[in-house]
């Protein structure tokens, strides 16, 4: 399975620009790649939602994933359709959903902006906040072997990465075979939604297979995960104590600090070979 990347049309996911460099005490004019964001409102049936700050690439998938991961729907089928309308400086998903579950959505309606690195923030109550997620299933057994080469392989499939150097990466990661699509995004919360949602419109089940992670593994991370059943998570950097009380809870084998040669579980580690 792969699955490309799709760049909003007329949206540029990084612009150049002039700079003044300064190395070991001399200064050069040169260009820049520097990775771009924009405004991205999402509205329910015509009413807005929430507007998040998010890199203008993928965005059926955010749109998706974000819409499953935040519980505003149960099932992929209850998403009846998305549609992206491109401004000059913002960017507008409409999106319908199932009819009674647009009338609980208008019940936890919440208006915010989004900032980059937002994760609870807008939320009116601490029930819509802190949501329980079922109990993941048994999902996949990784090797270490499989999740190590998995590690080396991904900073050479973060296109936008490589050329600013400033956006997050979720990588789908399946046993024996790689990984298998990767989107990115200047939010790690947006990387893992667009991830989620990348997933669930190619028809692939989101228990078949590990996230791997380039931010840290916040507690909303995990939550986003195991909402769609994802059982297996590993970062590269540091996890939150709240995170890993949420995975020990949820049945989600969650790994931090997944660098060469080296990696730490925190919680479920019977999903994860060693030799």
């Amino acid at each position: 399975m792969s699955i490309g990347d799709k760049m909003t049309p007329g949206k540029p996911v990084a612009v150049e620009l002039h700079v003044e460099r300064w190395r070991r005490g001399e200064v050069a004019q040169e260009l820049d790649l520097v990775a771009e964001e924009m405004p991205v409102a999402l509205l329910y049936h015509g009413v807005p939602h929430a507007v998040m700050l998010a890199t203008p690439a993928d965005l059926e998938d955010y749109a998706v994933g974000f819409t499953l991961s935040e519980g505003l729907v149960a099932r992929p089928d209850e998403i009846r359709g998305v549609e992206v309308s491109c401004g000059e400086e913002a960017v507008e998903i409409r999106i319908t959903v199932a009819w009674e579950r647009f009338s609980a959505l208008i019940d936890r309606r919440r208006n915010l902006t989004g900032r980059t690195g937002c994760g609870l923030c807008g939320e009116e109550r601490m029930e819509q906040a802190i949501r329980e997620p079922k109990p993941v299933g048994p999902g996949i057994r990784m090797s270490a072997a499989d999740l190590h080469d998995a590690i080396a392989q991904l900073a050479q499939m973060q296109p936008i990465n490589s050329r600013t150097g400033s956006v997050h990466a979720a990588a789908w990661v399946v046993p024996g075979k790689g990984i298998q699509l990767v989107r990115e995004d200047v939010g790690r919360h947006n990387a893992l939604d667009k991830a989620i949602g990348a997933l669930v419109r190619a028809g692939v089940d989101p228990a078949g297979g590990a996230l791997l992670l380039t931010s840290r593994a916040s507690f909303e991370m995990v939550q986003k995960s195991a909402a769609v059943g994802v059982t297996f998570i590993a970062a590269l950097s540091a996890p939150t104590a709240f995170a890993v009380r949420r995975a020990e809870r949820a049945g989600l084998t969650l790994v931090a600090f997944a660098r060469e040669h080296q990696h730490v579980v925190y919680a479920h580690p019977w999903r994860l070979e060693l030799p």
